[in-house]
């Protein structure tokens, strides 16, 4: 297969291949998608805002042992990854009730869990993303119970390092959803993006429930002022990156 063959797009980004076969090219698009890509449009410099977030939290992830598929950002919004095998699962660790936990739930928007609630959603847009009890992921096979086990540990302990770092941003992380592969050697790695994308936030400056919001629930819901909203978040992880 030769350099610069796309192999894979998605809803946020495309990936092609190198003159390494063990290395990856992510294009981050500005394309942006929501309930499924049932809702369609597009964030101006989106690609490349959550190319520059994915990867300073990537080496700020790094830096505390967590083991990424991040190697470097070429350009603004590409970034060279290792290849892995994509485990189908969504590892979704939430903070404070919000989206679909209010809707099952009927806890309260805003509701503080009493501890971080780690869940898993079966990766199938044919089927809705839907959440999956442990006997079902055995079931369909999407990991063994010492990957389920690992994959808790290190969504926990990304979310203290990740919650820890944007509280001193000034944002809250109220909840987030990570995806992980395998190498070569079948070492687990955390892939995918880090962004607001993928995360709840919320500016603690602001406690108007809607004006707080700095992710991707102000293309969801209409709410306006989705570029300013990420720029912020931008020069937020930038800022505090390097006071650090």
């Amino acid at each position: 297969m030769s350099a610069g063959q796309k192999i894979y797009e998605g809803k946020a980004k495309i990936l092609y291949t190198t003159e390494d076969p063990n290395v990856l090219l992510t294009h981050f698009k500005d394309d942006a998608t929501a309930f499924n890509a049932q809702k369609r449009g597009s964030i101006v410099g989106k690609g490349q805002m959550n190319c520059a977030i994915s990867t300073h939290l990537f080496q700020l992830l790094e830096a505390e042992g967590i083991a990424t598929h991040w190697l470097d950002s070429p350009s603004a919004n590409e970034m060279r990854v290792r290849a892995v095998k994509i485990l189908p699962l969504e590892v979704v660790v939430r903070n404070i009730a919000a989206g679909s936990l209010c809707q099952q739930t009927g806890l309260a928007l805003g509701t503080i869990l009493k501890q971080p609630l780690v869940e898993f959603y079966y990766k199938n847009d044919a089927l809705g993303d839907p959440l999956l009890t442990h006997d079902r992921l055995f079931l369909l096979e999407l990991a063994t119970p010492v990957q389920v086990e690992q994959l808790q540990t290190a969504a926990l302990r990304i979310n203290q390092i990740l919650s820890d770092f944007f509280e001193r941003c000034g944002i809250t992380l109220v909840d987030f959803k990570l995806e992980f592969g395998l190498d070569a050697q079948n070492h687990l790695l955390l892939a995918d993006e880090i962004s607001p994308d993928t995360c709840r936030l919320w500016n603690q400056a602001d406690s108007d429930p809607t004006q707080r919001v700095m992710d991707k629930d102000r293309f969801r819901h209409d709410l306006g002022n989705v570029e300013a909203a990420y720029r912020q978040v931008l020069e937020r992880v930038l800022a505090q990156s390097v006071q650090k």
